[in-house]
């Protein structure tokens, strides 16, 4: 068996979080460098099952609801063969962590600006409990993320029962932590410690139920140089204008 969990490509509101409030956080596009990330990613999973010695399996693809991770999906499914795609299926409980009162607010000093009695109880929660546990105001923890993670795992693992052994999942970089979180057995401690996947990174899980699973980076996307996001940032402001090339 084995899950590639795949990051969605680059997005407007990796640039500037002004393209939160534009869009709103569900409806988010994708770069042209994105779009470019995301078809890298797919021939990556290409070329790893084409290399595999067993039948060429039907990848299931699963993804959020989300514009970016659509969009990721579909860059994905033009880098793969025809023959290597199964259902390809959305699930709303891989949707991007909700932050409540913060979405579509990522800078914390404006956090703090307009919210600031929230923001200081978060604040200790997060000193306190521990950012796994601590939810923003109205929003999710990670705990809370983490928890509806493993409802889908369920859904999967179901899919997995019925002979469907690959899978694709493309997500956030949360959901996809807390998936591999879940599904490895990990500790709080881990999830505390790692980071969240680049974009357009994919995690290979692969194993047997006999022999035990494990987990590697399969693919590190290329991101753009520190001196060229700027460039773009300040190129086009607030008025994120650029043009993904699927808006499926």
């Amino acid at each position: 068996m084995r899950i590639f969990l795949v990051r969605h490509g680059e997005s407007l509101g990796n640039l500037s979080d002004s393209a939160y409030r534009q869009f709103g956080d569900h409806n988010v596009p994708l770069t042209e460098w994105g779009y470019r990330q995301a078809l890298a990613a797919g021939q990556s999973i290409a070329a790893y099952l084409a290399g595999l010695t067993d039948a060429a399996p039907k990848a299931t693809v699963w993804h959020s609801p989300y514009l970016r991770t659509r969009q990721t999906k579909d860059a994905i499914l033009e880098a793969l063969p025809a023959a290597a795609v199964g259902a390809v299926l959305e699930d709303y409980l891989l949707r991007e962590q909700d932050f409540g009162l913060f979405t579509e607010i990522y800078d914390r000093a404006e956090q703090r600006r307009k919210f600031p009695e929230e923001f200081e109880k978060w604040a200790r929660l997060r000193n306190n409990s521990g950012k796994f546990y601590a939810r923003p105001p109205d929003g999710e923890s990670r705990a809370d993320v983490a928890q509806r993670v493993r409802l889908f795992l369920l859904t999967v693992m179901h899919d997995i029962g019925r002979g469907n052994d690959t899978a694709i999942i493309v997500g956030h970089g949360v959901t996809n932590r807390a998936f591999e979180m879940n599904f490895l057995h990990h500790g709080i401690d881990w999830f505390e410690h790692s980071d969240n996947p680049g974009n357009a990174d994919v995690t290979l899980i692969e194993g047997t139920h006999a022999e035990g699973y494990s987990s590697m980076l399969l693919h590190k996307a290329d991101d753009r140089t520190p001196e060229a996001a700027t460039e773009l940032r300040a190129a086009h402001g607030s008025d994120l204008t650029i043009t993904p090339k699927s808006n499926s």
